[in-house]
């Protein structure tokens, strides 16, 4: 079958060891994980290589970890969800049987194990604002900037799975504008504990006068709004960062809105260039007119590169994964990405003839994007082209291959790197860092070492987007105007 290599075959590539120009700028590369067995490609838990199975142990964690760093990956970026995925067949039995995103542990807990074995790898962490108070999340962040040395990032997320509002006894979801309203508010609480509820040199530790932290340099917020009321001030005291690092991933019209305001990175997918463009240039359009540089909004692309050292091999690799890969998971999933349930249609249905727009409008896209592909475009036809990629693109073939058309991403896209996801566990990753990395330092767009500190700790989150000695928001982010400097007065909250 044809995969998403079939739009750069024919096309002319650099020879593998002849000179290639230095790009203009570094990639952004993230590793994209979950803490289940069945992530972007449920199934994969049967193949005798993989480790996917094995999330709850620590070692595991460590392993990928110290293998990433290795690398020189910016990041892990973790996902989470915080119900089922039940909408196909209108139960979790489909989820349970093919282990879609279900069971997952919490992702926060493993951060500290995989910290202590990495020195400059960041991690990113889902998180909802909706279900829980920004008090106690912020305290949670403080603490885990504080224990990876400036090293975490928050993905803030409003929640798409219904089960998830259940589970915190709500019958449905909040109306989805309104949930990013309740967000725009959440995460200026979160900044106002983070940035301004103590002076950054409010920790003296002065021996001689007995005094560990100075009052006068602490204060309550006392946020009182349309949705969260909350005294303050944050339990810890500042962390490296501040904040952490913020990630965003919304596609609608208000998710793009709030990213151009508050995202310092975001995570897109799509399945051409062109496609994923038009989304990038209105994330940047929303930086400008939220006051910000649109430049230092970067946009990362979701990506699923099998990499062996020949396009054949390759190929042959390719063929062998989605050969485990789960169609009824795929089903799953999407039914949670998109609220429609697959299994009402008759397995012969050709999906581009429903009454669904979402879901005949999807089907012809794909379909549109593979014209010689024979068979109808019914549920297996469909899931059997994103089963292992999760409804974003695959890149298939040599190290020169892969970075040829990840380079056309950068250029035709305007994104500024990579959320890199696995189909086999670790061995997607190992791949990369073994056969595509080598060929990434060579083109000049991967680090062939992390930037080094003056104060020889390793780099910080936001350090790793924007450069040495961004610890902090830029002066263009909404959360900067809380910051509460050494020797300054406090600034307005309101």
């Amino acid at each position: 079958m044809q995969t998403y290599r079939d739009t750069f075959e024919n096309e002319d590539s650099t020879p593998a060891g002849a000179a290639v120009p230095q790009s203009k700028k570094r990639w952004i590369l993230n590793a994209f994980n979950m803490s289940c067995a069945g992530h972007m490609a449920p199934g994969l838990w049967k193949h005798a290589d993989d480790r996917s199975a094995r999330y709850h142990d620590i070692d595991n964690w460590t392993e990928v970890s110290k293998l990433l760093e290795r690398g020189k990956f910016n990041g892990m970026f973790i996902a989470d969800v915080l119900g089922p995925y039940d909408v196909f067949g209108k139960n979790f039995n489909g989820a349970l049987r093919t282990g879609a995103q279900f069971g997952i542990d919490d992702p926060l807990l493993v951060i500290s194990a995989c910290a202590a074995v990495t020195k400059n790898l960041a991690f990113g962490v889902t998180a909802s604002v909706s279900y829980e108070a920004p008090y106690s999340l912020a305290r949670r962040f403080s603490t885990l900037d504080h224990l990876t040395k400036g090293r975490i990032a928050f993905n803030v997320v409003t929640g798409f799975l219904t089960s998830a509002a259940k589970n915190f006894g709500f019958e449905q979801q909040t109306e989805h504008d309104e949930r990013y309203q309740r967000a725009e508010e959440y995460v200026t609480v979160l900044y106002k504990l983070w940035e301004s509820s103590w002076r950054t040199d409010a920790v003296v530790l002065d021996r001689e006068r007995d005094l560990y932290a100075d009052p006068t340099r602490v204060r309550k917020i006392n946020h009182c709004g349309k949705y969260y009321k909350t005294e303050g001030p944050n339990l810890v005291e500042p962390s490296p960062q501040g904040s952490p690092l913020i990630y965003q991933a919304g596609t609608s019209t208000a998710g793009v809105e709030f990213a151009g305001k508050h995202a310092e990175a975001v995570f897109v997918t799509g399945p051409t260039p062109k496609k994923v463009r038009a989304h990038v240039d209105n994330l940047r359009a929303a930086a400008s007119k939220a006051g910000r540089d649109p430049q230092s909004i970067k946009l990362l692309v979701k990506l699923l590169v099998i990499v062996a050292a020949t396009d054949g091999e390759a190929q042959k690799k390719e063929s062998e994964l989605r050969s485990y890969a789960s169609n009824e998971g795929a089903a799953v999933l999407f039914g949670g990405w998109l609220g429609e349930d697959l299994s009402v249609y008759d397995e012969d249905k050709d999906l581009r003839e429903v009454d669904i727009p979402a879901i005949k409008n999807m089907v012809k896209g794909y379909a549109a994007l593979y014209s010689d592909e024979k068979r109808p475009w019914n549920r297996k036809t469909f899931t059997d082209h994103f089963k292992l990629e999760g409804l974003g693109p695959t890149v298939v073939g040599s190290p020169t291959t892969v970075a040829d058309a990840m380079q056309r991403w950068v250029d035709e896209a305007d994104v500024d790197g990579f959320n890199l996801s696995y189909a086999l566990y670790p061995g997607t990753f190992v791949d990369i860092v073994e056969l595509l990395v080598p060929e990434l330092q060579r083109r000049g767009v991967h680090w062939k070492d992390y930037p080094t500190r003056s104060d020889g700790q390793g780099i910080y989150a936001r350090e790793g987007i924007y450069g040495l000695g961004q610890e902090k928001f830029r002066d263009d982010h909404p959360g900067a105007r809380y910051k509460w400097e050494a020797g300054c007065e406090p600034p307005p909250l309101d």
